[in-house]
This record gives structure tokens, C-alpha cells and sequence, in this order.
């Protein structure tokens, strides 16, 4: 995992939004077969190898699949995979497909288009955003940095319909990665075709999911999903078209929503607060992390105490309820909550894990460490830029923590600087800042897609925090203890409890998306890690 996904991150959650409508020439049914989607975002490409927005690889996931599609609670179904063997060092995969698989054009599926698939996304020459994710298939790395050919990865076609994969170690999580759009397979005949044209319109593209996509020219603010009838499970795909339309301005969305234009809305955090009580409203929260990254190489912040006063300093729940009040909540961890359970107990991740008093407000005790802190550095009064995103909601977070660090740490005085995403991610990754806003988003639902960004010299290591004992225990939970569920899950849980003891990083929040859902959609399925939504078997009453 790189730097490179947190802009994905970024931009992308909003593309996801949706707005959902009944088709207005719908019949009298008791089940619509085509439903009107609104999405705030355009399609950026549909080449999965080159995609880097999260609205674009919901797009991917209903259009196209793999050898896993996940469904509820992340759980991985089989899509194309008949059968999965996995050898007893955790190394070897062998995989049959399922025969009968068709392209939209009536290509046969094999097992050779997933071996093109991956060997050109890891190919430098694709320049994939992505590609970080095949990182522990033997060679990808290798590969990546231009030191063996994309041949050479861990891939290979054992026959048309059987897949050998080989690993240079264990992954835990790798049925989850399976089922992200990043590892489905690709028509090497129609990439070739279409060339530099392949992935920009809907009519350079074939399709083996529930849907294929229609009517986008590469910069269409209108667009269709309709059921791909050379889909092999085309008979629990229930609805024929799925109508996309850009709509940018969340107030819209909201009045078509109450005038039952729509029967689901995004909405934002200043609506949600005046809608609190309508059962209509529903959070569906992210995986995600939001956190300050304190720059460790400056003498000031190598000093624990100051760490941990700058936390004490922050109520968490005045910033989620007040300041961003759209469904963003306090959950006392890095790793997010509702991503991973205990294999024994089936607790959250975040229930195992411990939060440390450093992450409870308590402003008399910042003071102290504070005042002890600035002793022990021999530094007064410092001044500090909070580096950060320049959107509304962020410019409110940074206005806030802007006030309560000044008012708590005597002396502080804080700058805070809102510049464009995209910049403020060039600064990061370079540790250009003193002080940042972070996020991070879950690619998977495993807590190390979290705790690895934040070992020794990882390139998303923003405050370059370094602790040998988490870095000995991450390690350990993909190799030692990879096969032992119970084990790998309490080296992790350790991990995190070191990390945020030694303030590491600051978490702030989970954040949270607010929707009005109208009790007549049904079965569509909203997973918080990696593409949003799966509508395979979506209908409306």
C-alpha cells in the first residue's frame, strides 16, 4: 500500500455517492425492472488497470467480476472460481474456473485473460495506481521496480480453466483482494484492439458481470448499466437497466427525495443535522481513519509528552457531532470499526484493541504535558502549520483544531494552511509539513491494510514514526503467525496498542456518509471497504 491511494481516498468516497429513483415509466409491478442513479462524480476510465476513483470502480463492480465477488459484510462469494486449494505453507494457490463463462461479445472467460490482467497491471509500462495491491505475489514487487519482466509474476495458466498463484508469502487477506476490481480479468484481444482507445468509451469495452455499460463517451454526465444477458448468473441479476445521471449539488438530490423523485439520497453533514430524526436517514460509514500526522523528524515532536498533550487537547466528539455532524463518530482507534471481528470471539477489532487515556479529552493534563514537554525540548511558544485539504468540511475540521489546541496548550500558536488535495498529497508524501490532516481508507476488510502504512520507512508513513516491536509484529502476522487466525489477530491488536500509546499518529474520527433510503430499494449490498456497491440482485418495490 502507497501514498498513491490516499488520493484515490480522497476524491473518491464522494464519487460514490448515489442517488437512487424508480424509472417514472415504470410498470405497476410490485417490482421495478429499471431504477435512475445519480452520482456526483463522472466516470474517469473504465480500464481497470489505469482506474483510481472509487465511484469508477463501482462502476467496474457491477459491470465487470472476478474469481470472487463480495457480498454482505465483505464476504467473499464465488464468482468465476469453481474451487480454491491452498497448499499447507499458505504459498500456493490452485484454482479451477467455472466453465460457460462469456464475454459481452461472446468470448470465452479462461484463465489466460487473469493472467494478462495482472501481468499488465504490475508492468510498469501501465502505470497503474493500483498496483501496489499485488505486492507479496511472487515477483510484483520486482516487477514494479523494473527489475524482472511482467512475465516473471506469480501467475500462470495451468490449461484453459485452472490458475496456479504463487506467493513470496502468506496473505491472510488475499481471497478479500480476489474480490476487488483491480484483480478481474481483461480480454487481451480487446485491449489490443482498442489500444490507447481501450476503457474510454462503453463501446471499447467488453463486459462479464451482472451488467454491461452503455451510452458514455468518456465525458458523458449520463450513462446506463444494463443486464448482460452472456452473464453466466444473469437469473438473480433482477433489474434491466440502471440509469446513471451526475447531479453535484446534494440540495437537489435532497428535494427530489422529498418530492419521491428519488428514493435514496446522499446528503451532507449540515442536512443530516436538521434530519436527525426522519427514519429515513441511514449512516453508512466508511473504513476509514482521519488522524493528524505530527512531523517526527522536527525536535518538538520526538518529544512524547507534546504528542500526547496535542491529543488530550482534541474532543473528539464535539468535532464529530458538532463541527462535522454527518454521521462521522469517535471510535477510539486507527483501525477502523465494523472492518474486522475477532476469529475467536467475534468481537470488533476496535473493541479488542485498547484506546489509551492520551486519546481522551482531558485539557488539565494536556496543560501539564505540555508545559512539560516544552521544558524537556527547551522550546517556547512554538508555531505551527496545520497542513490540510481545502474542501468545506475539512477547512471546519482545521478551523476547530485550530481553536482547541490554542486554547488548551498555552503558548501554541497554529497556521492553518488549505491548499488543494492533490498538493497537500505531493507535501505529504514528501514530508513537506510540520503538522497534516491524514486519512486513510480500507482497500480491504483486514485491520493490516490499516497498520502497515505505518512501519519503518513505508511510503505512507507520514509522520515517520518508527517502533521496532510494531514492525516485528506486523511482520509476524504475515509470516509466522499468518496461518494461525487467533495469533496473527492478537499480533495485530498488540501493534495497534503500541502505536497509539506512543501517539504515533493522532486519530481523530471515522468518518461517515449520511443517506435518506427509502424502505422500497431493496437488496442492493453496501460494503465500507473497497468498492462500495454490489447491485447484482438490487429491485425497487
Amino acid at each position: 500500500m502507497n501514498v498513491k491511494h490516499k488520493w484515490l481516498a480522497t476524491v473518491g468516497v464522494a464519487g460514490a455517492a448515489l442517488l437512487l429513483a424508480a424509472c417514472s415509466n415504470s410498470s405497476s409491478s410490485s417490482k421495478s425492472k429499471s431504477i435512475t442513479l445519480s452520482t456526483d462524480s463522472e466516470i474517469s476510465t473504465m480500464d481497470l488497470s489505469k482506474s483510481t476513483a472509487l465511484g469508477t470502480f463501482n462502476m467496474l463492480n457491477n459491470t465487470e467480476e472476478g474469481l470472487y465477488r463480495l457480498g454482505k459484510n465483505s464476504k467473499t462469494e464465488k464468482a468465476i472460481a469453481k474451487t480454491l486449494t491452498k497448499s499447507k505453507d499458505g504459498k500456493t494457490y490452485t484454482i479451477t474456473l467455472r466453465h460457460g463463462v462469456k464475454w459481452s461479445n461472446g468470448d470465452t472467460v479462461t484463465a489466460h485473460d487473469f493472467v494478462y490482467s495482472w501481468q499488465r497491471t504490475v508492468d510498469p509500462k501501465t502505470k497503474s495506481q493500483y498496483g501496489y495491491l499485488f505486492s507479496g505475489i511472487k515477483n510484483a514487487d520486482a516487477i514494479q521496480d523494473s527489475k524482472k519482466a511482467a512475465s516473471t509474476l506469480g501467475i500462470k495458466a495451468l490449461g484453459k480453466y485452472k490458475l496456479k498463484i504463487t506467493l513470496e508469502q502468506q496473505i491472510p487477506y488475499f481471497k478479500l483482494l480476489l474480490g476487488f476490481p483491480v484483480f478481474f480479468p481483461q480480454d487481451q484481444k480487446v485491449v489490443e484492439k482498442y489500444g490507447a482507445k481501450y476503457g474510454t468509451r462503453s463501446d471499447k469495452m467488453v463486459y462479464d458481470g451482472p451488467f454491461k455499460l452503455s451510452s458514455w463517451n468518456g465525458t458523458s454526465t449520463a450513462w446506463k448499466l444494463t443486464k448482460n444477458n452472456t452473464y453466466w448468473d444473469k437469473k438473480h441479476v433482477k433489474l434491466n437497466t440502471i440509469n446513471y445521471q451526475v447531479t453535484k449539488d446534494p440540495q437537489t438530490g435532497l428535494n427530489q427525495y422529498n418530492s419521491k423523485k428519488l428514493i435514496a439520497t446522499n446528503i451532507t453533514g449540515n442536512q443530516s443535522k436538521n434530519l436527525k430524526n426522519n427514519k429515513a436517514l441511514t449512516n453508512l460509514p466508511t473504513s476509514s481513519s482521519y488522524y493528524l500526522s505530527l512531523n517526527q523528524k522536527m525536535k518538538l515532536f520526538k518529544n512524547l509528552k507534546i504528542r500526547e498533550a496535542i491529543s488530550m487537547a482534541v474532543n473528539r466528539n464535539t468535532l464529530t457531532q458538532k463541527v462535522l455532524g454527518d454521521g462521522s463518530f469517535n471510535n477510539g482507534s486507527f483501525v477502523s470499526k465494523g472492518l474486522a471481528v475477532n476469529p475467536k470471539t467475534g468481537k470488533d477489532f476496535t473493541s479488542d484493541a485498547t484506546t489509551p487515556a492520551s486519546m481522551k479529552y482531558n485539557p488539565t493534563e494536556a496543560k501539564k504535558l505540555w508545559k512539560e514537554g516544552l521544558k524537556e525540548t527547551g522550546i517556547s511558544n512554538p508555531h505551527i502549520t496545520l497542513l490540510a485539504g481545502n474542501s468545506s468540511d475539512t477547512e471546519q475540521v482545521t478551523q476547530y483544531l485550530q481553536s482547541t489546541l490554542e486554547k488548551n496548550l498555552p503558548g501554541l500558536k497554529i497556521t492553518d494552511k488549505n491548499i488543494p488535495s492533490q498538493t497537500v498529497l505531493a507535501e505529504q508524501s514528501q514530508h513537506n509539513f510540520q503538522m497534516t490532516l491524514s486519512d486513510w481508507f480500507a482497500d480491504f476488510s483486514d485491520p493490516i491494510t490499516f497498520l502497515n502504512i505505518l512501519t519503518t520507512n513505508n511510503a505512507s508513513n507520514q509522520p515517520q514514526w518508527s517502533n521496532k516491536t510494531y514492525d516485528k509484529l506486523i511482520k509476524a502476522s504475515s509470516t509466522t503467525d499468518a496461518n494461525d487466525p487467533e495469533a496473527r489477530w492478537n499480533d495485530m491488536v498488540k501493534a495497534q496498542n503500541i502505536l497509539l500509546k506512543d501517539q504515533g499518529i493522532t486519530p481523530l474520527y471515522q468518518s461517515g456518509s449520511p443517506w435518506m433510503i427509502s424502505s422500497s430499494f431493496k437488496g442492493w449490498i453496501y460494503n465500507s471497504a473497497g468498492a462500495n456497491w454490489n447491485l447484482k440482485e438490487a429491485y425497487t418495490k
